[in-house]
């Protein structure tokens, strides 16, 4: 657990295979220098449809699966690595079900939403740019950011109701631009309701939450998603966190692990079940 012996382990992360700048050898040797007991891979994946040319596909899926368990058993002396997938719901499209990535057994699924779907059945993109969000909600949610915001959260609860995975990747990723380009007021009434419902949801899949600190490592928030407010429901609901880093490079492993390693909720790789199967 994190804390006074504060094991380090990480299991959002990204490489070459996607979005990420490192392979997965060069993150796997920073972890150990930094004294990781375990460190996972969460390729970006988005299966069976496939809105991007960056993220796994068929044969790319595979072929990221066996290195990354190459490179398990080279370093088996030295750090526990496992092989996972970040894996997208859009709404008649892809999939995070882990009867989707069969063919790579994966040993942990995190389900995110990275596209938002629209009454006419555009794909908006959560977290591009501020420009293409606000240019994605002006053209494909008649400019309402509410309308949008209540469509991302509500996207939100049909994966973690509907699909078997493991982890709730960044639950609150559209509050990405919202610090540097405030957009939306996250005290209104109707945005609390959506975060309660989500929060309800979520206890009810009994899945686990990542406090991940990627916006961070990439300027964008000084805190963590989901938001301290967001936290404290799921807290309330019972929810169990787990601390992830959604690093893109191999320095950025940990960044922030100091500011959240104090809770008491934190599931580590020990005691955290997937790794079980």
């Amino acid at each position: 657990m994190y804390g006074k012996k504060m094991i380090k382990a990480n299991f959002h992360t990204h490489t070459t295979w996607c979005d990420g700048k490192d392979t997965p050898e060069a993150v796997i040797q920073s972890a150990i220098k930094k004294g990781f007991s375990a460190i996972g891979f969460s390729s970006h994946a988005m299966l069976p449809e496939n809105l991007l040319d960056w993220v796994l596909v068929p044969g790319k899926a595979e072929a990221y699966a066996d290195e990354i368990r190459f490179l398990a058993k080279k370093y088996s002396d030295k750090i526990k690595v496992y092989c996972g997938v970040e894996a997208d719901y859009v709404p008649g499209g892809a999939t995070p079900d882990r009867s989707t990535y069969i063919s790579i057994k994966p040993d942990y699924i995190i389900g995110s939403v990275h596209f938002v779907k629209a009454p006419d059945g555009s794909s908006v993109a959560v977290d591009l740019s501020p420009e293409d969000l606000l240019k994605g909600i002006e053209e494909h949610f008649s400019g309402s950011v509410e309308a949008y915001i209540r469509s991302y959260f509500a996207q939100e609860r049909e994966m973690v109701t509907n699909f078997d995975f493991d982890i709730v990747g960044h639950p609150d990723l559209v509050r990405k631009f919202n610090l540097k380009s405030p957009y939306f007021d996250e005290n209104s009434p109707w945005y609390i309701e959506e975060l309660v419902k989500t929060a309800d949801a979520i206890a009810e899949s009994g899945k686990i939450v990542e406090v991940n600190t990627g916006a961070i490592s990439r300027g964008w928030l000084d805190d963590a998603y989901p938001s301290l407010a967001f936290r404290d429901l799921l807290r309330e609901r019972g929810v169990k966190f787990i601390l992830n880093s959604d690093a893109h490079t191999a320095d950025a492993i940990d960044c922030a692990f100091d500011r959240f390693n104090s809770s008491e909720e934190w599931i580590n790789f020990h005691n955290f079940a997937p790794l079980k199967h």
